[in-house]
């Protein structure tokens, strides 16, 4: 469907390679596909307990490295300066696996700011997580935003940080006949990080595999959501969503460095919820 699709290498393909084999499978690994096997870190989307963690940061941080998440993705900042996140982070043996960023603060003058704040706490995914309506009001909107996301990405490329978009259900909407989020992947470079978000791919009527498949190497990072009709507070691993295959193209083809946990159903104490979510992606061999 889309230039990276066609052209996209295979394992099959290596296979045949005979004395290119070495040399096609170090091209293997830099558009994502790995062994079935390889272990994925697990974090979670600070989103979900922002309650708690407006509260008490340090404490909050302290619960969630007790349950066994090996980082967190923040989505705000608490007041903090980047030197005391980065405290509050290795005093808890924790990592910082991304951010959610207004683009604002990924254009002009403010870049180098953000770059020198992400550098510091440690981050290297600069992911949007919405976007202006002026970014995504009809087809041509999102074919510009694609283009300035590729430009975002290739100044960020000389300190070893990545941007990306993280969607919700809209992107999943046919506008022109396509797609916003097939524009958008279609027409950026490979470092533009997909990250999908499992749940709200699913409210927009999109599936995870197909997905996940036809932009082999770009999700970088994944937002690992249930969705359920029939238990709308289900967890990972109680829900309907077909993790088995959709932890193995993250393992395989997926490029994933981080599976990211969030959480947003009312009416389910937050700690709990990231636990059983937590638990039940251990329980599917995460």
């Amino acid at each position: 469907m889309n230039d990276h699709e066609r052209t996209a290498p295979t394992r099959r393909r290596f296979l045949h390679l005979g004395a290119a084999g070495a040399a096609a499978l170090a091209g293997c690994a830099r558009i994502g596909l790995g062994p079935a096997k390889r272990r994925i870190p697990i974090a979670v989307q600070l989103y979900s307990v922002r309650g708690e963690c407006a509260r008490d940061l340090p404490g909050s941080l302290a619960k969630i490295a007790a349950m066994g998440y090996e980082g967190v993705e923040f989505a705000g900042y608490y007041g903090r300066s980047a030197e005391d996140l980065r405290k509050l982070l290795d005093a808890h043996g924790l990592r910082c696996a991304g951010a959610h960023v207004g683009l604002q603060t990924l254009l002009g003058d403010e870049l180098a700011k953000s770059i020198d704040f992400h550098r510091t706490h440690g981050n290297r995914f600069l992911i949007g997580p919405g976007l202006p309506p002026q970014h995504r009001k009809d087809a041509g909107a999102w074919l510009k935003t694609a283009k300035l996301f590729n430009g975002i990405a290739a100044k960020l490329e000389p300190h070893g940080m990545r941007t990306g978009y993280h969607n919700h259900s809209v992107e999943f909407k046919p506008m022109g006949g396509q797609a916003p989020w097939d524009i958008f992947f279609g027409n950026t470079v490979p470092s533009v990080v997909m990250q999908l978000d499992t749940g709200n791919a699913m409210h927009g009527g999109a599936e995870s595999v197909p997905i996940l498949r036809r932009y082999p190497g770009r999700a970088a990072t994944i937002h690992c959501k249930p969705f359920s009709k029939a238990d709308p507070k289900a967890a990972i691993g109680e829900d309907e969503l077909p993790w088995p295959e959709i932890l193995r193209l993250c393992r395989t083809i997926g490029g994933t460095e981080w599976l990211i946990v969030e959480y947003e159903v009312g009416g389910v104490p937050p700690f709990d919820a990231i636990e059983r979510c937590l638990d039940g992606l251990k329980r599917l061999g995460a």
